[in-house]
């Protein structure tokens, strides 16, 4: 039986919105990055993303004439400063004002198609050879895994998106450790692969946007299988190592489909309160996260 301090505790970390959650642990993983790994991330490239994108946000807002909010800028600028490498800060400026201006440009019936970091980063990637996709920059560090993964877990929970990530995990590493026993290698191979700082923070962070995912858990379920199968071609066939961005890149547009096939309530922001209960029908909060 929970203590009343633990019970208090968890009332105030229910009311708080994940939004700020996730910003808080990219933060916290971008500090790691540079304090611990020694990774080289100049601060004029990560100003640049962050900066660019809460700038984007705020001329989006006015044009389209929304209520200015920099949460999902922030969310969006972390994330390219923590993907992202280049040795011109200009780039990663551009792939920040992209990503923001893409959430409202590219729209079906009032719902974002892509992942704006996501696209941002597979289109630029793309288009020039000076910027890459540093995907081993985390090392195979099962602590570090295991710590992003209870991150992104506590964040995709508050976000009811935890059923999206888990189902891309399980898939996935089914598909891998299938793969070492058909080709008769030690499941050890699958292990290892499966220990990517990058491919969490891709479960838990980047693919869990409710404002561009299918509003129904059936529909989320198909679109992580979709994923996983479009990812596996790509690496395994294609040889690409950045494979499972860009499926996402590919998949993204299933989802206005998804939606007409099972219908449930669009995501709104709510405002967070501690007793707030999920919606029956389709197993997530009325109130989600991010973009």
């Amino acid at each position: 039986m929970m203590t009343a301090s633990a019970t208090a505790w968890l009332r105030r970390l229910r009311a708080i919105d994940p939004r700020w959650l996730q910003i808080a642990v990219l933060a916290s993983l971008l500090c790691y990055a540079r304090i611990a790994l020694e990774q080289r991330i100049p601060a004029v490239n990560a100003l640049g993303a962050i900066g660019g994108a809460v700038f984007a946000e705020r001329v989006c807002t006015f044009l389209w004439r929304r209520r200015f909010d920099p949460r999902s800028a922030l969310i969006t600028g972390l994330s390219l400063t923590l993907l992202l490498r280049t040795a011109d800060p200009a780039l990663l400026l551009l792939a920040a004002l992209g990503a923001i201006t893409g959430k409202y440009v590219l729209r079906v019936h009032g719902k974002q198609i892509f992942n704006p970091s996501n696209i941002a980063i597979v289109a630029l990637t793309a288009l020039t050879p000076v910027v890459w996709l540093s995907t081993g920059q985390w090392g195979q560090a099962a602590l570090l895994v295991a710590v992003i993964a209870c991150l992104g877990m506590l964040v995709c929970a508050r976000a009811a998106r935890l059923d999206l990530a888990l189902s891309f995990c399980i898939i996935w590493s089914a598909a891998l450790c299938t793969r070492a026993v058909w080709l008769g290698d030690p499941l050890a191979i699958a292990l290892h692969q499966l220990q990517d700082g990058t491919l969490v923070i891709f479960a838990f962070f980047m693919i869990t946007d409710p404002r561009a995912t299918p509003d129904h858990r059936l529909g989320r379920f198909v679109f992580a299988a979709v994923l996983c199968a479009v990812a596996y071609y790509l690496r395994f066939v294609e040889f690409q190592p950045d494979a499972v961005l860009r499926a996402l890149a590919f998949v993204s547009p299933l989802t206005p489909l998804l939606d007409r096939w099972q219908r449930a309530a669009r995501f709104q922001w709510p405002s967070f309160a501690p007793d707030r209960s999920p919606d029956p029908g389709t197993g997530a909060a009325a109130a989600t996260i991010r973009n």
